[in-house]
C-alpha cells in the first residue's frame, strides 16, 4: 500500500521551513499532499489561487508532491485523498503542545490515520508565514524566508 501523507495548512505564503520539511519527509512517504486548508476564521493575505501557485512552482520537479486545497475536517480530506499519515512541521515546545492536541483529536476522529512531526531544523525555527507576511506588509524584503523559486514581486498586489 502506498504511504500518502497530508501536509496541511494556511501557506499564506509557505516558507523555507515548510519546503525542508516536505523535502524532509520525502525519504518517509511514496506521496505528500501539500493540502492548504480553507478557514474560514482567518482572512488570506494571498488568495487561494496565488498560494496553490507558489506551492506548484517549489516542488515543480518532484512528481511525489501533489498541491491541493480542502475545507471542513483534515482527517475528512485525509480519507478522501486515501492517505494513513498527517505531517506537521514542529518548531517549538509551544508547537509541540498545540499539535500534540490537535493530533489526539484526531485520532479519536479517525483512528487509521497518523500524526508524524518532523522537528524542523534549527534555523528555520524563527521563520513563519505570520513574520513573512508581516515583513512584505511592511515593504521589507522576505526573500530570505521563502524558498528561493519564488519571486515575491510576481505577486505584489494580489493580496486578498
Amino acid at each position: 500500500m502506498k504511504k500518502i501523507a497530508v501536509f496541511p495548512g494556511s501557506f499564506d505564503p509557505i516558507t523555507i521551513g515548510h519546503e525542508a520539511i516536505v523535502r524532509r519527509a520525502l525519504s518517509l512517504f511514496d506521496e505528500i499532499i501539500v493540502a492548504v486548508g480553507a478557514n474560514a476564521l482567518k482572512k488570506s493575505f494571498y488568495p487561494l489561487a496565488v498560494r496553490k501557485e507558489m506551492i506548484k512552482k517549489v516542488f515543480q520537479n518532484e512528481p511525489r508532491v501533489r498541491v491541493d486545497h480542502y475545507e471542513g475536517l483534515t482527517v475528512d480530506y485525509c480519507k478522501k485523498s486515501s492517505a494513513s499519515y498527517l505531517l506537521r512541521g514542529l518548531r517549538t515546545a509551544a508547537d509541540f503542545e498545540f499539535e500534540r492536541a490537535i493530533a489526539q483529536v484526531n485520532k479519536a476522529m479517525a483512528s487509521e490515520i497518523e500524526t508524524v512531526f518532523l522537528l524542523t531544523s534549527p534555523e528555520h525555527s524563527p521563520i513563519n508565514s505570520t513574520i513573512v507576511r508581516d515583513i512584505i506588509r511592511s515593504g521589507g524584503d522576505a526573500s530570505l524566508f521563502v524558498p528561493t523559486s519564488i519571486d515575491l514581486n510576481e505577486y505584489k498586489g494580489e493580496e486578498d
